[in-house]
């Protein structure tokens, strides 16, 4: 063999002295990533253990070797060289006697050489064929390389100014929708500019704070600076200043522009804009640690009619509900204000009104452990919401009633359950439901598939970032738990106290114990167990203590205590 290319972007193609390796040759899945694996790594070599355990990391050492020995037979064979993939040692070479030119590669060099001299930018864009390794995408060792070349990719498209292209490679870019809206204002294209700002805002989450910036805000408010009688842009404007103030910290000047909003979009009947005014309302309140009262008034307020009005308001603080339930002062002060509630929606006839509080209800009472109120209260909760029409609701309550499947010990009915609706209700009972962690890591894994380049709201996400971390560190899949625990931790910060940190213990004592820090997983378990049982959640404080174990004075057994 003399020569050999390797195509990883876009597609994976490999051609050895002229000649393409056939399609069919790959058909060993591993044989190929063998051959993508070393084709990333530097040098193209890896020790052989490391490859061995990314690509069998559920299996033994022993095993995982010998499959390697198989995959290098497969990998050789299709390359046609006994030479091929070499053993140096402990350490598996690419091609060593070869000359190798592999895209990804030479797309890095001169993408960073071009960048650090301004000049080659185009020639560096040219490389880039597309996505590495697009078959793989769900790979988690394709995970970095891939991420470092799209980003590599968008700096390059930044750097050429080549900003409609670089929208279609990140629709959310907010320095691309500014500068197509600064380039529409130069050239007289008012509304032009405008519609590239609703772009962006369709793009972000002004229901978890998320906003264009004050930069992108400054050059909207020029674009509809002739055009300022209109509600929907004043309403836009003063929603998008809500969220800067939001991010900063100046939450008295947050809640006086999203009332602005909310009271603009009213008059314009902009339901979006109603929803994310609301959710900006119910944030600020929350971080004033004042949210219980301002819902009972929205509540109030809003229930007096069943109007498409009161459900995007409703809907908006469905979720700091459910985190309100679940904050540090847990589910104990919720049954009366829920009760109070669900009379208020009663008297005034609101089925939606009805069917929140009703859930309210039903998630206290199955977190106190009565699992039979539990259910009758979530099942009317749950025809409450189909006959609203309200479908956050309904998911929510689906999530719960997953819960009280497992809770009784019914894990198929669980998954039932929760094949009914949308990740949220998922992610509770993958652990549970799943016969085992392989199993549970297959699922999160079709989830993520699934939701690929779809908008997910992060706080609901996270009880499945929890259970994707627990899975993984039960399977032995110890990066992809770490990277999963740091997603969970970042969106905890959102909320003080409440479950979800006693969560965040328990997962990060799973992951110690598979790391095999037994000691720091025990005290991280009792931390866990200690924060559940001061929520009174007592199944999930045994839980945690029957985690807990110690070294028995025999001969080097370990017991697991209460």
């Amino acid at each position: 063999m003399a020569t050999c290319i390797i195509v990883m972007l876009g597609s994976f193609r490999v051609v050895v002295d002229g000649r393409a390796v056939p399609y069919d040759s790959w058909k060993r899945t591993k044989a190929a990533w063998l051959v993508k694996i070393l084709a990333l790594a530097e040098g193209r070599r890896l020790h052989r253990d490391l490859l061995a355990d990314l690509l069998w990391p559920d299996l033994s050492a022993q095993a995982a070797a010998s499959n390697l020995r198989k995959a290098m037979h497969y990998a050789r064979a299709a390359l046609g060289s006994s030479n091929a993939v070499q053993a140096h040692g402990d350490l598996l070479v690419l091609l060593p006697d070869a000359e190798v030119s592999i895209d990804a590669e030479r797309f890095e060099a001169d993408g960073r050489a071009a960048l650090a001299s301004s000049a080659g930018l185009a020639e560096a864009l040219a490389l880039y064929g597309g996505e590495l390794l697009p078959d793989d995408r769900f790979a988690l060792w394709a995970e970095d390389p891939r991420d470092r070349l799209r980003t590599l990719y968008l700096r390059l498209l930044k750097a050429s100014a080549r900003w409609d292209d670089v929208l279609k490679a990140e629709p959310t870019d907010e320095d691309a929708h500014r500068a197509i809206m600064v380039r529409a204002l130069h050239a007289g294209d008012r509304m032009g500019a405008i519609r590239q700002f609703e772009q962006l805002r369709q793009r972000l989450r002004a229901d978890l704070g998320v906003g264009p910036g004050a930069e992108t805000v400054a050059v909207y408010e020029e674009a509809i600076a002739e055009d300022s009688p209109r509600a929907e842009n004043r309403a836009r404007a003063s929603l998008a200043r809500a969220l800067i103030a939001l991010n900063s910290g100046d939450l008295t000047e947050a809640t006086s522009y999203a009332r602005r909003a909310r009271e603009l979009a009213i008059s314009a009947n902009l339901g979006r804009e109603i929803g994310e005014a609301s959710a900006v309302l119910g944030i600020a309140a929350n971080m004033q640690d004042c949210w219980p009262e301002v819902f009972e008034a929205e509540f109030v307020e809003f229930t007096g009619h069943d109007s498409a009005r009161s459900g995007y308001v409703l809907d908006a603080q469905l979720c700091l509900a459910d985190f309100c339930l679940c904050g540090p002062a847990g589910h104990r002060n919720i049954i009366q204000r829920a009760a109070r509630l669900r009379t208020i929606a009663e008297r005034a006839g609101s089925v939606r009104g009805q069917a929140i509080a009703e859930l309210l209800l039903g998630e206290a009472t199955l977190f106190s452990g009565d699992l039979d109120e539990a259910r009758s209260l979530l099942q009317s909760a749950l025809e409450l919401h189909r006959k609203a029409g309200a479908k956050a609701g309904e998911i929510v309550t689906r999530q719960r009633l997953a819960e009280l499947d497992l809770a009784e010990g019914r894990p198929a009915d669980a998954a039932r359950e929760a094949s009914r609706a949308l990740v949220a209700a998922a992610s509770g009972v993958i652990a549970g439901a799943a016969r085992s962690p392989g199993q549970a890591v297959r699922i999160i894994e079709r989830v993520d598939a699934a939701l690929a380049g779809r908008s997910v709201c992060s706080p609901c996400s996270m009880g499945y970032h929890v259970a994707a971390a627990t899975s993984y560190a039960l399977a032995g899949r110890l990066d992809a738990a770490r990277r999963r625990l740091a997603t969970a931790e970042q969106l905890a910060g959102m909320w003080p106290g409440g479950p979800w940190h006693a969560a965040l213990w328990e997962a990060r004592g799973i992951l110690r114990r598979a790391e095999g820090h037994d000691d720091q997983a025990n005290a991280l378990f009792r931390e866990a167990a200690a924060s559940f049982a001061e929520l009174g959640r007592h199944r999930d404080q045994l839980r945690c203590l029957a985690l807990v174990v110690v070294k028995d004075p025999g001969p080097d057994r370990l017991v697991r205590t209460r």
